[in-house]
C-alpha cells in the first residue's frame, strides 16, 4: 500500500542499508545508536503524555478502568503493562485491561485478519461493558490498524475518554482520540519491524501512563509501591523492605505490623509512624483516599 510505504516506521533506515555485511559489533552498535533515539521522539510528546496520565486519574478516581487496545506487537504490549498492574500496585485484574485484536491466543500466534476489523474492536468493548467512567487506550505502531480505530470510534460514540499512542504523525488513531501522543522514533534498523524502536517507545509511554496514574490514585509513597500484594517469597521480602525503608525501622518490627496488618504495606507503615492500632490506620487511610502521605 502506498500510504503504508510513506510512514516513517515503514521507510528504509540510511544508516543501516548494509546490515546484512556489518559485523556484530557494528550491528549491535547500529542498533544502540537507533536505540537511542527513542527517549528523544518520547521528550517531544511530554505534554501529550501529561494530558493523558490526568485523564487516566481522573477516570480511575471516579471507579472506572483503563483498558489498552492493539494488535500484534502493540497489542502485547497493551496486555503486558496490564498485567504487571496487580501485583506492582494491589489493583484488581479488571481494573486495567489488556484488549489484543484476536482474543488472547494471539499473544502468542498471528490471528490472520483480526486486527483488519473495526467491527472486532468494538465488540470486545462492548463485552467489557465499556461506560463512562472508563478511558481506553488504542495502540498501533503505523498509527492505522483498523481494530483500533474501531474500538477508539465506539469509545467515543458512548462519551469515554480516548488516547492514541501511535509512532507516526498525523494518524488515523490520534485523529479519533481525544488526545494523540505520537512519537516518532524514525525508521527501524531491519525495516519495517515494528517491535523494535516503536515497540521500545510504546512500552516506555506504557510505562509512563500506569506508573505516575497509579502515583496519582495513591499507590505509591514516596518511590515505593506501598500497595504490593506479598503473594510470593520474594514479594513478601518486598514488602517488608518497603516498610523498612518507609519507616526505619529493623526487619522484625517491619514484620510484626505486616502481620498485624494483614499484609498492607500502607495500613504497616502508618501503624509504625503514627504508632496507632490497625483500626485506626485504616480509618486515616480510608480518610485520605488512600494516599499514605495524606494519612501522616
Amino acid at each position: 500500500m502506498v500510504e503504508l510505504g510513506k510512514m516513517e516506521t515503514e521507510k528504509q533506515n540510511p544508516n543501516t542499508m548494509d546490515l546484512d555485511q556489518m559485523s556484530v559489533k557494528e550491528a549491535l552498535t547500529v542498533m544502540n545508536n537507533e536505540d537511542k533515539k527513542v527517549a528523544e521522539a518520547i521528550e517531544e510528546v511530554i505534554p501529550e503524555i501529561e494530558s493523558a496520565v490526568l485523564t487516566i486519574i481522573e477516570q480511575l478516581r471516579k471507579g472506572g478502568r483503563l483498558i489498552y487496545t492493539g494488535a500484534g506487537t502493540s497489542g502485547r504490549l497493551g496486555v503486558l503493562d496490564a498485567s504487571e498492574c496487580p501485583p506492582t500496585f494491589g489493583t484488581p485484574k479488571e481494573k486495567v485491561v489488556g484488549l489484543i485484536a484476536g482474543g488472547e491466543r494471539a499473544f502468542t500466534e498471528a490471528i490472520e485478519g483480526a486486527e483488519d476489523s473495526r467491527e472486532l474492536g468494538k465488540e470486545d468493548l462492548i463485552k467489557l461493558e465499556l461506560n463512562e467512567n472508563d478511558v481506553v487506550v488504542g495502540l498501533a505502531a503505523s498509527g492505522r490498524t483498523p481494530y483500533v480505530i474501531g474500538a477508539l470510534n465506539y469509545a467515543s460514540e458512548i462519551k469515554v475518554p480516548t488516547i492514541a499512542i501511535a509512532c507516526n504523525k498525523d494518524t488515523k488513531i490520534g485523529q479519533a482520540a481525544d488526545i494523540a501522543i505520537e512519537a516518532v522514533p524514525g525508521p527501524e534498523v531491519l525495516t519495517g519491524s515494528t517491535r523494535l524502536k516503536a515497540g521500545s517507545t510504546q512500552k516506555m509511554i506504557l510505562n509512563m501512563l500506569s506508573t505516575i496514574a497509579m502515583v496519582g490514585v495513591g499507590k505509591v509513597y514516596k518511590n515505593l509501591m506501598v500497595d504490593v500484594q506479598p503473594t510470593n517469597e520474594k514479594l513478601v521480602s518486598r514488602a517488608e523492605n518497603i516498610v523498612m525503608k518507609a519507616t526505619d525501622v529493623e526487619r522484625e518490627t517491619a514484620k510484626e505490623a505486616l502481620a498485624e496488618s494483614d499484609g498492607k504495606v500502607k495500613v504497616a507503615i502508618i501503624m509504625i509512624l503514627l504508632d496507632i492500632d490497625k483500626e485506626a490506620a485504616v480509618k486515616k487511610l480510608e480518610e485520605s483516599e488512600g494516599h499514605v502521605r495524606k494519612a501522616l
